[in-house]
């Protein structure tokens, strides 16, 4: 073979170093295969960086189920229900097994039966976070409990005392009183998984005992109206009935999420279940743990969602942020200048999306801290400086106080967007049963095929200001959306009473 022959079979780079070698540069030749490898090293490591970031699926999840179920728990509670005429007791099997549903046809087709109290017996699991026997798990599990019992995972049975719990994230804290140490799980950051990585739940389906399952995050922020902080992690993990309380791990062997609830037509895992994030849980569980109830930030307003039309309305450049529509006159939020119309942007540095993210993150700030809230009024954004006091779980908010009653003669309606509007005076307050403390222009009538009706306007709501300004009069509203008009405004926003509670309506005026 020719040396023209050997270059075809040759790759340049390998042509060049021959070529060095010949020219007797050995230290050039050196420098470029040092610099070769050295480039492919660092490809290796940014690949391995890449790949360790976007984890592929175990081989196996067995190792990390062996080390993390001895840290979770079955829950057993016991209470006392008095028995009804004709009620026979029913044997107690876990819930959602087959022979609860028969038993139960079948003594509702007896119809006979004593009225005797009787125990009733739920199960469900929870998790170990502290080597002492600190147990987390749901409220609803342990909720109306006379005696809870703790079955750890070599079968010792444990009586578990209530610490604390907290309703509106649905957490409990249990303890009991181990001869040894306990073995326990930590909690890891929920705000670090990301939507398709693996988790995996340990709990006690169906009274079955401890089962493990797997699956991925599907999705994240699931608001299902369980409560006013509802931030749920969705996973596909099967999650059934005596779950609840369990924990979802991510591949760390860390507690991301404690297991809720389930979304399912027929009671069983259908592949959507809901799990407390832990970025919510810990600040419950460190607060039950140490006052034995939950101590939440509290603004002292309410609030609803700004839509586009509400947006629109406001000059504001897009739909965000939380709009007040009341304001508790002894609140944090009247001391600190907040008014009803003002939407709320951002607070203690946070922006505020949406009106789902403000209850939550006024909850989680420490009570007493000033801090400074981003508001949009007038047109322009502007900071107050309010101080978070505490939120008292069992207060109701007091009605607003009004001032002047209207005039006690009928007036003829006038017809606005399809609304008939009368000033509101004593015939209108008997008539619609409209408090006194209640003031502005009532709505009389609606047109079926209007706009306002479509926004759920109705005859007894009270528009109490057009454009964030007071109205007593349907002149006074129709001269407000002719101005707006005029400014060049495509909506109008209406705030608006109704059985005592405000709300705001944007009504397009364009069309």
């Amino acid at each position: 073979m020719d040396l023209n022959q050997q270059r075809g079979l040759l790759p340049k780079s390998a042509l060049r170093a021959r070529a060095l070698v010949r020219s007797g540069d050995d230290a050039a030749l050196h420098r470029r295969v040092f610099l070769f490898f050295t480039a492919l090293l660092l490809l290796a490591v940014m690949l391995g960086s890449q790949a360790a970031q976007a984890r592929s699926a175990p081989d196996s999840f067995a190792d990390l189920a062996e080390k993390l179920s001895p840290a979770v728990v079955n829950i057993s509670t016991t209470q006392t229900v008095s028995g009804g005429d004709g009620e026979v007791p029913m044997p107690q099997f876990p819930p959602g097994s087959p022979f609860e549903e028969f038993f139960k046809d079948f003594l509702e087709r007896q119809g006979r039966g004593n009225a005797e109290p009787r125990k009733v017996t739920s199960l469900g699991s929870g998790f170990i976070i502290d080597a002492s026997g600190v147990i987390v798990t749901n409220n609803h599990v342990i909720q109306g409990a006379e005696e809870i019992t703790v079955t750890l995972s070599d079968g010792t049975q444990l009586p578990a005392e209530l610490r604390g719990h907290d309703e509106k994230t649905d957490v409990a804290v249990l303890t009991v009183k181990p001869s040894k140490p306990l073995p326990y799980v930590n909690f890891g950051d929920s705000d670090a998984i990301r939507v398709g990585d693996w988790v995996m739940a340990i709990g006690n389906p169906f009274g079955l005992g401890g089962s493990v399952t797997a699956g991925i995050v599907s999705a994240r922020n699931r608001d299902i109206n369980a409560g006013p902080y509802d931030d749920f992690i969705q996973t596909d993990a099967a999650i059934n009935r005596g779950n609840s309380g369990g924990p979802l791990f991510n591949m760390d062997g860390e507690v991301i999420g404690i297991n809720t609830a389930i979304y399912s037509p027929s009671g069983g895992s259908v592949g959507i279940g809901f799990s407390v994030p832990s970025a919510l849980a810990k600040q419950v569980v460190a607060q039950l743990r140490e006052f034995g109830e939950t101590r939440r930030g509290w603004l002292g307003v309410r609030i609803q969602t700004v839509t586009d039309e509400i947006a629109e309305s406001l000059n504001l450049d897009k739909a965000r942020g939380a709009l007040v529509v009341g304001v508790d006159e002894k609140g944090p939020a009247a001391d600190g200048g907040i008014e009803v119309g003002d939407v709320i942007l951002g607070f203690d540095g946070k922006d505020v999306p949406d009106m789902r993210s403000l209850p939550r993150v006024v909850a989680e700030t420490k009570i007493g801290a000033k801090v400074d809230v981003d508001i949009w009024r007038d047109g322009k954004q502007q900071t107050v400086e309010i101080q978070v006091g505490q939120m008292d779980e069992t207060a109701v908010a007091a009605a607003a106080e009004g001032s002047d009653k209207g005039s006690s003669s009928p007036a003829k309606a006038q017809v606005v967007l399809g609304m008939s509007l009368a000033p509101l005076g004593d015939a209108q307050r008997e008539r619609f049963s409209l408090p006194d403390d209640v003031n502005g222009v009532v709505v009389v009538d609606v047109e079926g095929d209007s706009q306002a009706a479509e926004k759920g306007m109705r005859p007894g709501d009270v528009i109490v200001e057009v454009a964030q300004s007071k109205v007593e009069t349907p002149a006074e509203v129709s001269d407000k959306i002719k101005a707006e008009k005029a400014d060049g405004k495509k909506s109008v926003l209406f705030l608006v009473s109704r059985e005592g509670d405000l709300s705001f309506v944007a009504l397009r005026v364009d069309k």
